[in-house]
């Protein structure tokens, strides 16, 4: 998006549904993404929000639910969005030692645009997912601010930016530059056509595993370029699936969890030190903060019709990890440590995709 040659661009596609609009999560009506990043020599780091909905969060909830894959991780918020099985603020991500700040900013967010909370009605539960940008940020200073956090969500939009932005600015995937990535696919129905959209953040991976399409690309690169690009695998993923697929809790935790199968695609293992976490959310209904005294009706699908969300959320997640690569620019931080872009490893090699 925003002018970026993404991996459709260089003729490949994955799988064999077709993505939407912008191939990407906002393609999921009313959902928005937003970026601050942080760039001056040591400190390469960020944040990217991502806004369910354009209205109040907190007062419209969606259903929610999220999966461990590996529980290397330091986030907040999943343990009561698990119990209720609803979301009420943006998604935060950041990196591992700046958590902290950004529940403060996200809080503070949402304090300012819901008097009730702490006062007429209960407290509020900030979402917020990291992965570790040691390699090439200073994460010891932790540059984050709560002003940081404020604006990315205050300048989320339905077009951004990929790679080496908001919180992507010093991840590190298949010891290449990785960061934000997207994808979304059609899903089609008996009943009607809807849409599933994915949005990781990746900082994981050794290089030779890297697959495209089946493809051993990062052996290919191995062979091919002069860089020192293997490093040991301790990073992790944030993976963030929207969908306006009328579901229950249940069926939605049954189709992120699937996400797994793209992940495994692009030549993932879990290593012991990796943090792979999914959260997922429908937004087919509004869930009301306040009790009006009558019913809230649901609409779900038939379990028999979710194998062909189960199929769309694994190719979104393999395409959106390849896209956050394919986009990502060579980042040179922390002591000089630098991370070569994909593309222009593909492009000094002139290797064919």
């Amino acid at each position: 998006m925003l002018s970026q040659r993404r991996l459709r661009d260089y003729g490949v596609k994955i799988g064999k549904l077709e993505p939407g609009i912008l191939n990407s999560i906002t393609d999921v009506k009313g959902v928005k993404v937003g970026h601050k990043t942080l760039s001056n020599k040591q400190m390469q780091t960020g944040v990217t929000a991502i806004i369910p909905h354009g209205g109040n969060i907190f007062l419209d909830k969606f259903k929610a639910a999220s999966y461990i894959i590996n529980g290397y991780g330091k986030s907040t918020g999943l343990m009561q969005l698990n119990e209720l099985g609803t979301i009420e603020t943006p998604i935060i991500l950041t990196n591992t030692l700046n958590v902290g700040v950004a529940a403060d900013g996200l809080v503070e967010y949402m304090l300012s645009h819901n008097q009730e909370i702490g006062d007429t009605t209960g407290t509020v539960n900030p979402v917020i997912c990291e992965c570790n940008d040691m390699q090439l940020n200073d994460i010891r200073q932790k540059y984050v601010q709560k002003q940081d956090v404020i604006e990315a969500i205050q300048t989320a939009s339905s077009h951004f930016l990929e790679g080496s932005v908001g919180a992507g600015r010093g991840m590190v995937c298949y010891t290449l530059k990785g960061g934000i990535g997207t994808a979304s696919r059609t899903i089609l129905l008996p009943y009607g056509s809807y849409t599933l959209g994915v949005l990781v953040l990746t900082n994981f991976g050794q290089l030779p595993d890297l697959s495209l399409n089946g493809r051993s690309l990062g052996k290919e690169l191995l062979q091919e370029t002069e860089e020192n690009v293997t490093l040991k695998d301790k990073g992790s993923i944030v993976i963030i699936v929207a969908t306006d697929l009328p579901v229950s809790q249940r069926q939605l935790q049954r189709i992120i969890k699937r996400s797994v199968t793209g992940l495994s695609r692009t030549g993932a293992n879990l290593a012991n030190g990796s943090g792979d976490v999914v959260i997922g959310f429908s937004t087919a209904t509004k869930i009301p903060h306040h009790k009006n005294n009558s019913l809230i009706k649901l609409h779900i699908i038939h379990d028999d019709d979710l194998d062909i969300p189960f199929k769309a959320v694994g190719e979104a997640t393999e395409e959106a990890i390849l896209n956050s690569l394919m986009t990502a620019e060579a980042v040179k931080g922390k002591n000089g440590t630098s991370r070569p872009a994909l593309s222009d490893l593909v492009k000094k090699n002139a290797i064919t995709l």
